[in-house]
């Protein structure tokens, strides 16, 4: 029996997959629980359909993507913060702290957990900041830490 998944299942297939599964199982189990549906030939095509139409959606997140990546790669931000006379910050830049300048200052948008820093800022300096925008893209971003008295 032809079965059109519906969704991701264990060790049959993915969502949009035609498979081939035995006549009680797709009746009784796939069918049911409305994991799929029979495949026939509308439903085939609707479900190829719908594949298609995920791969370019795909491709336009990745290529909007490797814009934002540009973008951040273009950008430069600074941030003021107290500082003692060693260049040693009294408090820390933290990612919240980076995205929130960005979004008020350039207007580009990232979620804090997209920032890639392995520990706080803590000194005065010019740092490169990785954001992750897409899964295998990264823009740097250049964060100017200035002090002051």
């Amino acid at each position: 029996m032809k079965v059109v998944l519906l969704e991701n299942v264990k060790n049959i297939g993915n969502k949009g997959d035609v498979v081939e599964v035995k006549d009680g199982y797709g009746r009784n189990f796939l069918i049911k629980t409305k994991k799929g549906v029979i495949g026939n030939k509308e439903n085939i095509a609707l479900a190829e359909k719908e594949k298609i139409a995920e791969i370019k959606r795909i491709e336009e997140e990745r290529q909007e993507a490797i814009a934002l990546a540009k973008k951040i790669d273009e950008t430069e931000i600074t941030i003021t913060e107290r500082a003692g006379e060693d260049g040693k910050l009294f408090g820390s830049v933290t990612s919240k702290d980076i995205t929130e300048i960005l979004e008020k200052e350039k207007g580009i948008k990232v979620d804090k957990r997209k920032v890639e820093l392995e520990m706080p800022i803590r000194n005065v300096g010019r740092i490169e900041v990785k954001i992750k925008t897409y899964q295998g893209i990264i823009g740097n971003l250049t964060v100017v830490v200035k002090g002051e008295a």
